[in-house]
């Protein structure tokens, strides 16, 4: 049979080999196209389609999986009836598109203790009164006694059986919340500042990312089929929202389909989006493959949106292929285009990105093989307009948005740090019994901490008291490098650990802390670690000053050249690292830090000046660091000894007064060991 399609340009004649899956019908494939310039694209390609069909191109199990689902139904919606504790291949796919992951238990040996993770979408961090304490509940009733702040405004629920799946995410829809796309081939959470402004840019990029949100999530209505019985939960929508997904004037939709933007394959591969207004990057803006910033005018009435396109971070150990990527720009669209241009860039990743390997299924991949101008090319065939030209930005900083803050309407909002994300114990308690007391909303940053909102000022005395007795301290009472640092969960539930991360940071953190004493640097100094447990890059390891990516049990990767302002990306340093062996690294990378940086230079900036070649000679070198002197003693009498000494000194890579220290040390011991002439 010869089908015709639009795969986002031109009609394109493929014969495929086609068979009636269950409940569907053979339909008519033909769509609406329009001229796009030949693209050079391999026609072997698989692109989205609106009906199942059986295809002969090579393609991953996902995409068959996905094919066959009946809209992500089948066969998830028979293997929860089950008495297994597990669920099995094609379904453990499917049920991401809900928002959850099979797991088992790492550390137990034998016999696997399967459960499941649940994850929430947020979009902008907003939590509910309702729903914080619905997922508090939850969490103590259904899964291991904590709730996880996740690095995408979220919270992940841990070790939820089988058997009360239901039970869980029908009890989340209830309460205001959902887990819907937070996982699976789409579009997943869409991140924006979290903290609470009443300000004019900062609303506008909530309700940005809000709106986003909302265009790109799935409506054929198998989330609440499964979950719910088929009972939608009714919430409305801006008309704008609904306009822009039903246009279909530039060959974007399947027209004939009950997933008008993602059809029955849904996206090539996971899909992120993130909003913020100039200077905020809380939401590490150049990670996402779509990156938008709010453009105001004099007055801080927002008129647009400049556009980064491309960012990612997952890769794969020792493949040059797989890399993680930095967004570049787009161009700038007006206000009323935001929607159209999201979508546009949504549908160029639909048709184009492979199909056929998930390892380069990333949009990042296409953008780097198509290149920049092409990409924006064919997006503006589908956008029907071109991009306008790029609007200048202020410099890049990370905000926290950590401790008590003024929102701009009368109330307040503190920003709690929360290590690794880690609700639980003592703090659960008194988190819960404060939101609870005081009716607050909560937010969730892309850092992993959580910010109470609405706050009266005549709370704030006894917020803090009962705050800082579960130990969630003002940040200027919490050790700074916990401040940036964050990691993933990893062991022992991940499938995907390769080592410790969530479990190990706290130790690493404490011995990064002393050796920055035993080199002699301050305790207000800091460098942003990050810590996966693999390569995937979970936690933006690769943005790090020092990032740790687990590469074998108990051994990482090191990462270096990352900056505090999220905008710079780090590169490999080390292989194999073992985590016995760190302060052999650390040590002379951070004595060397302090004592050769440029006025104010951090960390990441004093590696990538430095270079590779020459940190790694620090460190072949390295005998320890040199002892601070006791006494102000002059070690030279006169210009020429300096001079002469400063020359030798330059040939091993040390100070004059390093050297000369050395000359003095050991004549001083070989005195003593009466070994003097």
């Amino acid at each position: 049979m010869t089908t015709s399609f639009g795969g986002g340009g031109r009609s394109v004649n493929v014969v495929k080999e086609v068979h009636i899956p269950k409940l569907n019908a053979i339909i008519n494939l033909s769509r609406n196209a329009i001229s796009v310039p030949s693209t050079n694209r391999s026609l072997s390609r698989i692109r989205a389609v609106s009906t199942p069909a059986t295809v002969t191109e090579k393609r991953s199990k996902v995409e068959i999986f996905k094919e066959q689902s009946n809209f992500i139904r089948y066969p998830l919606n028979e293997e929860l009836l089950t008495d297994a504790p597990n669920i099995n291949e094609p379904a453990t796919q499917l049920i991401k598109f809900h928002g959850s992951y099979q797991q088992y238990n790492r550390d137990e040996r034998g016999s696997r203790t399967y459960s499941f993770m649940l994850r929430t979408k947020n979009p902008c961090g907003k939590v509910p009164n309702q729903l914080y304490l619905t997922m508090d509940d939850l969490a103590d009733q259904f899964g291991i006694g904590t709730l996880r702040l996740t690095t995408r405004q979220t919270f992940q629920l841990h070790g939820v059986p089988k058997k009360d799946l239901k039970t869980v995410m029908s009890t989340i829809i209830q309460n205001m919340g959902s887990t819907l796309g937070a996982c699976g081939d789409l579009n997943r959470n869409v991140l924006a500042p979290a903290a609470p402004f009443v300000r004019k840019d900062y609303l506008f990029a909530q309700q940005t990312a809000e709106n986003i949100a909302a265009l790109l999530t799935p409506q054929s209505g198998f989330y609440y089929d499964i979950w719910v019985d088929g009972e939608r939960v009714l919430t409305s929508e801006p008309p704008e929202v609904i306009q822009a997904r039903n246009d279909n004037s530039h060959g974007t939709n399947f027209t004939d389909s009950p997933e008008p933007i993602y059809g029955t394959q849904f996206l090539p591969r996971k899909f992120k989006i993130a909003v913020t207004v100039p200077t905020d990057n809380s939401v590490d803006l150049l990670t996402n493959d779509i990156g938008v910033v709010v453009i105001t005018d004099d007055a801080g009435e927002p008129q647009g949106f400049n556009i980064y396109v491309g960012g990612g971070m997952g890769r794969t150990h020792r493949l040059e292929a797989t890399f993680p990527r930095l967004a570049e720009p787009l161009g700038y669209v007006p206000k009323e285009d935001i929607l159209y241009a999201v979508k546009a860039i949504v549908v160029t990743q639909r048709e184009n990105g492979r199909r056929d390997d998930r390892k380069y299924s990333r949009m990042k991949y296409l953008i780097s093989s198509w290149g920049i101008e092409k990409f924006k090319s064919v997006v503006e065939q589908y956008y029907g307009k071109k991009f306008e030209p790029f609007r200048e930005l202020p410099e890049w900083e990370f905000k926290s948005h950590l401790g008590w803050h003024q929102q701009g309407d009368g109330s307040l909002f503190c920003g709690l740090h929360v290590d690794s994300g880690r609700i639980g114990g003592k703090m659960k308690k008194t988190l819960r019994e404060v939101i609870e007391k005081y009716n607050l909303n909560v937010r969730i940053t892309p850092n992993q901490n959580i910010i109470l909102t609405d706050i009266r000022a005549s709370w704030k005395r006894p917020i803090t008291t009962a705050l800082a007795q579960a130990g969630l301290l003002e940040p200027r009472f919490v050790d700074p490098l916990n401040i940036t640092a964050m990691a993933c969960p990893a062991f022992p539930l991940c499938p995907l650990a390769i080592t410790e991360a969530e479990r190990g940071i706290p130790d690493i953190l404490k011995r990064i802390r002393a050796v920055f004493e035993k080199v002699g640097l301050k305790y207000n100094e800091s460098v942003v670690v990050r810590i996966t447990g693999c390569p995937n890059g979970c936690a933006r390891p690769y943005m790090a000053e020092l990032g740790l990516v687990g590469d074998g049990p108990n051994s990482y990767q090191i990462w270096l050249g990352g900056n505090k302002s999220q905008t710079s990306l780090a590169q490999s340093f080390m292989e194999k690292v073992k985590i016995l062996d760190l302060e052999k690294v650390l040590e002379p990378l951070f004595y060397h830090w302090k004592q050769k940086r440029q006025s104010k230079e951090s960390f990441g900036d004093f590696t990538t000046r430095i270079g590779f070649e020459k940190l790694k000679e620090y460190i072949e070198k390295w005998e320890g660091p040199v002892a601070p002197a006791r006494h102000n003693l002059r070690l030279f009498a006169d210009k020429e000894t300096y001079e002469a000494v400063d020359e030798l000194a330059k040939l091993q890579n040390k100070s004059a007064y390093q050297l000369a220290m050395e000359v003095i040390r050991n004549f001083v011991a070989s005195s003593q060991n009466g070994k003097s002439e």
